[in-house]
């Protein structure tokens, strides 16, 4: 229990100032180049010794599979405030991990990575807005630029989160988490459509994104509306191991946008999920509107007949082009669910927040959970 209150105290950031911008402003910076001959924008977090496992879980009997999620020797480097070098268009992304020499380390090191944009707000609440979420087995993400961009102004100030764990049976010292992406910037005629980050959770509205999983078949879901009407162009997804499937669905028409099981390896575990691009003879896009209340869920079988702590969680995501002449919103920095959101996001409290907040009535959002 010591161990488990240090490990709480460190995660805790003492920044000054009561409100979101003086929270913001006094995040401490990431390294961010910029590489001009290859359109590229490298984000580096600060480093971190990565230890291995416990001896107790390195040497247990039972498959890698079956060890609980957290025994992965969870480490988080500090949350930094990332300021954006250039106004342009993001078409991409990849995530390198090196040591203290400079040479790549596993992927599997990479849990999660949260880039999240404070000045806008997010599809479904309101909330800041997820640029992405990546974990060891998203991979490379590329769009063809001419056609498709996210667009960014030179000087908003963005929010980077990491969290490594060490599935591995060896230690790594001073481990960078490196960000990279690929730009065009302001000037040039393309991309011919803008599309926006998106993120929908079965966890929402906000706190810990992961859930325990008790034994058997289990089913986690959360309803909601968007605050604005246009086309879901891509859209991909995160989950544990254990995980059957990750569905969107529109509950309005009862209509399936998306259905994709994981990707996993000979043991079992997840090495990845399908993307799918909605872009066909017929259009591009699958039209989402205000009006409708959709749906995301994610379906575990826990085989170990244990309660899993932290073993699952359920995040779709992807890009939004909205409908013609329909800015994107800025984020109401005043709402409490903004507030408390980025207070987790920025490890400012110690309690976790629950779902039961007064600001979920007017984000519109139903929790559902179900054997």
């Amino acid at each position: 229990m010591i161990a488990i209150a240090l490990l709480q105290a460190q995660l805790l950031v003492q920044l000054p100032g009561n409100t979101p911008a003086e929270w913001l402003h006094a995040l401490p910076p990431a390294r961010v180049t910029v590489d001009a001959d290859h359109h590229e924008i490298v984000i580096e977090t600060a480093a971190m010794d990565v230890p291995m496992p416990p001896m107790d879980m390195a040497h247990m009997d039972q498959p890698k599979t079956h060890v609980p999620h957290e025994a992965h020797a969870p480490v988080y480097p500090p949350v930094m405030g990332v300021d954006f070098p250039v106004s342009g268009w993001i078409s991409g992304f990849r995530i390198e991990l090196v040591d203290a020499q400079g040479h790549r380390v596993p992927d599997a090191l990479l849990h999660h990575y949260n880039l999240i944009d404070p000045n806008h707000r997010e599809l479904f609440l309101p909330i800041s807005r997820r640029v992405l979420a990546a974990g060891s087995e998203t991979g490379a993400i590329s769009m063809p630029r001419w056609i498709f961009g996210i667009p960014f102004v030179a000087g908003e100030r963005l929010v980077a989160s990491v969290m490594l764990h060490n599935p591995t049976m060896e230690s790594h010292t001073g481990v960078r988490t490196r960000l990279i992406l690929t730009y065009t910037e302001d000037g040039h005629f393309w991309p011919v459509l803008r599309a926006y980050p998106w993120q929908f959770d079965v966890a929402f509205p906000v706190g810990k994104k992961s859930f325990d999983l008790p034994p058997g078949r289990f089913a986690k879901s959360y309803e909601g509306s968007p605050i604005i009407p246009g086309k879901i162009i891509g859209i991909g997804g995160h989950v544990h191991d254990r995980a059957l499937a990750l569905t969107l669905t529109d509950v309005t028409t009862g209509d399936t946008i998306w259905n994709a099981k994981p990707i996993v390896d000979s043991t079992g575990e997840v090495v990845g999920m399908p993307v799918k691009k909605f872009i066909g003879w017929t259009g591009v896009g699958a039209k989402i509107l205000p009006a409708h209340r959709y749906r995301v869920t994610v379906t575990y079988d826990n085989a170990t007949g244990q309660r899993l702590p932290d073993g699952g969680m359920g995040v779709v995501g992807g890009l939004f082009q909205p409908a013609g002449g329909v800015q994107w919103p800025a984020a109401d920095q005043t709402d409490s669910l903004y507030i408390r959101d980025l207070r987790h996001a920025l490890r400012l409290d110690p309690e976790e927040p629950t779902a039961s907040d007064n600001s979920q009535a007017s984000a519109g959002g139903v929790e559902h959970t179900h054997n």
